[in-house]
């Protein structure tokens, strides 16, 4: 990644955890509302039988009401676990919330002592979490490269949510970034050719 593109990308993330933390927890809730609702529309959620969800921490769009949902609906639902010592992340199967417990950076993950590892990586619908995506969907996420190491043996579905004040035409990107299919925000759905 050239000097350019890692400054671009910083500042893009100061501005959008600085959007973030301006919202008031009021507002916070409405918009995550607003997306959970849309999202809960898509296509490819109401088909899926397996849904991957990241688990949020207080500045993303919040997931656990979604995966209640998910839950409710009959739904296979699974959460990332960072595997210590490498960038890279596998996810396991919750039958609840109560599955999760603190792991890697502050970020709740599946107890792996009593959760399934799901291998079935050819189906479902992964959520991607993002601080901003852009139209192209692109994403930019914490740096880490996580998702884009997963993304890269995932052939199912991809969405990323994300509020309209974090969504930009253009991000910048290089050949290890990984688009979505579908962005969702809370005044719209973004198809992605």
């Amino acid at each position: 990644m050239t000097d350019k593109i890692y400054t671009e990308k910083n500042d893009l993330r100061a501005f959008f955890k600085a959007f973030r933390t301006s919202l008031s927890k009021e507002e916070k809730t409405r918009l995550d509302r607003r997306i959970a609702e849309r999202f809960l529309t898509l296509p490819q959620y109401r088909e899926a039988k397996t849904v991957l969800f990241y688990v949020s921490m207080p500045l993303e769009i919040n997931t656990f009401s979604l995966m209640e949902q998910a839950f409710s609906d009959g739904k296979t639902v699974a959460a990332p676990r960072c595997v210590p010592g490498t960038r890279e992340m596998e996810f396991y199967i919750l039958r609840s919330i109560h599955d999760l417990a603190p792991g890697a950076f502050g970020v709740s993950e599946p107890k792996v002592e009593s959760c399934e590892k799901l291998t079935d990586l050819s189906c479902g619908l992964c959520i991607v979490p993002a601080l901003g995506f852009a139209r192209d969907g692109y994403r930019l996420g914490y740096g880490k490269g996580y998702y884009d190491r997963f993304l890269a043996r995932f052939l199912g579905d991809t969405a990323g949510l994300v509020y309209d004040a974090c969504l930009k035409d253009r991000l910048p990107h290089d050949k290890f970034d990984c688009r979505v299919q579908q962005i969702v925000t809370e005044n719209q759905i973004i198809k992605i050719d």
